[in-house]
């Protein structure tokens, strides 16, 4: 990107987990290298997580928020960790379903349904694994697990399971549920 953009170019990713710091050091510009993760979906959510790396210029974050706001979206700035603030939580509850449902616990369907009406969630945790991907749930958990240098966020067994059976959700027709 240095050879092709402009000098006070910002490089803004919409990374759901890789590092903005390990971004920015490939650059000769990392003071103007942040994160912009978008919601899926796009149109219906509101968030935009916006990610400082450890040298983002003030003036960088102030720059993405306005336009951010001014895309009809809500800013929210976090720093740069594993999984950021909106994958670090939600993955692990993601997988934590996901072990639910190998260990026998309950179905697919009674487990989302106990996330939608128990702490309304607009889609239950398996669901949404498939919608956002299973190959993509399981990349982000061993980002976050190399990361954090932790094993508890190493990917479930059955999740491990469905990408190497090429089971990746919603955009193979198969996941937890079929489509």
């Amino acid at each position: 990107m240095d050879t092709y953009a402009k000098p006070n170019c910002i490089l803004a990713t919409n990374t759901s987990s890789i590092s903005i710091s390990e971004l920015a050091a490939a650059t000769q510009r990392p003071t103007q290298v942040i994160g912009m993760h978008f919601m899926n979906p796009v149109p219906v959510m509101k968030l935009v997580e916006v990610i400082n790396s450890k040298e983002t210029d003030p003036s960088v974050t102030k720059t993405i928020v306005s336009l951010t706001e001014q895309l009809g979206k809500i800013p929210c700035v976090v720093n740069d960790f594993p999984g950021f603030i909106a994958n670090r939580i939600l993955m692990p509850m993601i997988n934590e379903a996901i072990i639910a449902l190998s260990e026998g616990v309950s179905d697919a369907g009674t487990i989302d349904q106990i996330m939608k009406l128990g702490m309304a969630h607009p889609m239950g945790p398996l669901q949404l694994a498939d919608y956002i991907g299973l190959d993509v749930c399981k990349n982000i958990l061993e980002i976050m697990e190399a990361g954090f240098n932790n094993s508890k966020y190493a990917p479930a067994g059955l999740l491990v399971q469905k990408v190497a059976e090429g089971k990746l959700g919603v955009k193979t027709g198969e996941g937890f549920y079929k489509y």
